[in-house]
């Protein structure tokens, strides 16, 4: 059970450091994006002056959507416990399959931990949406493949 636990905290550890790279991204993006609306000067033709700063807002708008969603994956985060396991699938669950193993967490890839890889997936993800309720000993058939859950922590 120990092993689970510290398995699931490097796993969570690692969904953190994507969540906070997303979030310093987006930060320094509209930093930068900022800073290049207040650099643009009022030359003789409006326009250009107008478009440069319209094209900025625009800038900071996409990357403050990006960084409201990083905070909003942030939140979904740390609703998961290391501590808590469950026999089914479920937000937190470590599952693993003849195919694959996940981390129904957040959308944050390929993670690898020692030498075993495991895809963190939301739970509102396709695979994830098929998973969730089952247990070890369950199958189930996705992308025309046949999926057993071999365990669920």
């Amino acid at each position: 059970m120990e092993q689970l636990h510290v398995l699931k905290t490097e796993l969570l550890s690692c969904c953190r450091e994507y969540i906070e790279q997303r979030i310093a991204t987006a930060q320094a993006a509209i930093k930068g994006a900022q800073a290049s609306a207040n650099e643009e000067t009022k030359s003789s033709s409006g326009d250009k002056y107008e478009t440069g700063r319209a094209m900025a807002q625009l800038e900071i708008e996409k990357n403050s959507s990006q960084l409201a969603e990083a905070k909003k994956l942030m939140q979904s985060l740390l609703q998961i416990r290391p501590e808590v396991s469950s026999i089914s699938v479920q937000l937190g669950s470590i599952v693993k399959t003849n195919k694959e193993n996940y981390f129904i967490s957040i959308p944050a890839g390929k993670l690898l931990i020692g030498s075993e890889v495991y895809y963190a997936i939301s739970s509102a993800s396709p695979i994830a949406k098929h998973l969730i309720g089952l247990e070890a000993g369950a199958k189930l058939n996705f992308n025309k493949q046949e999926i057993e859950v071999l365990s669920v922590a």
